[in-house]
């Protein structure tokens, strides 16, 4: 059985860490250099960085921050926001990332995950998805909906449909993001995250709601994901990544101990 991993996320604005709750009320919270270090010397297992307004201010990634961040950890870097073709795929490999995240353009463009994965190889391309649950209709049977644009353009597309054509086009990992529980700290949208880990394949990052301990060992069990993502639980200091690891590990969940 594969070991389950802990990945801190690290949304930046204009070059700060920033935090939201429900992708809205965003505050600038710190340094995300000096958090990632912090991350990666207490046992994190990978990082994901988000640019949250490269998509929204049609631009690209800030490459100065992710390389100032690929020089200070030395495990998974992932790195998504503004990812529109294969070129910003490769400059941001070159800067220093491991996996690119594709979101927003993916959903517009779906030939963008086939053309990164061919590129740069399939277990290299991330696909994130923001979702909010919605009623089930017949055009949304599974009852949760894409967002894209930083949460602010529902797109009337099914979730469950979108990650198994993810997963179809070459994309080698999904990050659920639940938007309804994003930075609530009240535990992951389960029932979301387990829909997709039994219909995909491919690894699934539960991601999204994460307020203590027992929301990450019920995501990785219950939820069935095969890592779970935090954010506002470490920024804030709550808690620290090893002690994060350590909870999981008493509780029988096989995580990558530096012990």
């Amino acid at each position: 059985m594969l070991s389950k991993r802990l990945i801190a996320c690290l949304d930046v604005r204009d070059g700060k860490l920033a935090k939201s709750i429900k992708f809205v009320d965003t505050k600038d919270i710190g340094d995300p250099v000096e958090k990632a270090r912090e991350y990666y010397v207490d046992g994190l297992d990978e990082l994901v960085f988000y640019d949250i307004t490269a998509s929204s201010d049609k631009r690209n990634i800030m490459l100065d921050v992710v390389e100032h961040v690929a020089e200070q950890v030395f495990i998974p870097l992932s790195v998504g926001g503004g990812v529109r073709n294969v070129s910003d795929a490769t400059d941001l490999r070159l800067a220093g990332a491991e996996k690119i995240n594709v979101n927003s353009a993916a959903v517009k463009r779906p030939e963008l995950i086939s053309e990164c994965a061919e590129a740069i190889g399939n277990q290299n391309v991330v696909l994130s998805m923001d979702i909010r649950k919605v009623e089930a209709t017949k055009e949304l049977p599974s009852g949760y909906e894409m967002v894209i644009n930083g949460g602010r353009t529902p797109m009337g597309i099914d979730a469950l449909w979108w990650a198994l054509e993810g997963e179809r086009l070459g994309a080698g990992e999904l990050v659920v993001n639940s938007i309804d529980a994003d930075g609530t700290r009240n535990g992951y949208e389960n029932n979301l995250t387990r829909m997709i880990s039994e219909a995909v394949r491919i690894p699934v990052i539960a991601s999204g709601g994460a307020g203590k301990p027992e929301h990450l060992y019920d995501a990785l069990t219950e939820g069935k994901a095969d890592a779970a993502l935090v954010a506002s639980m470490v920024h804030y200091g709550d808690y620290r990544v090893s002690e994060l690891k350590s909870y999981l590990h008493d509780r029988g969940v096989k995580m990558r101990m530096s012990w």
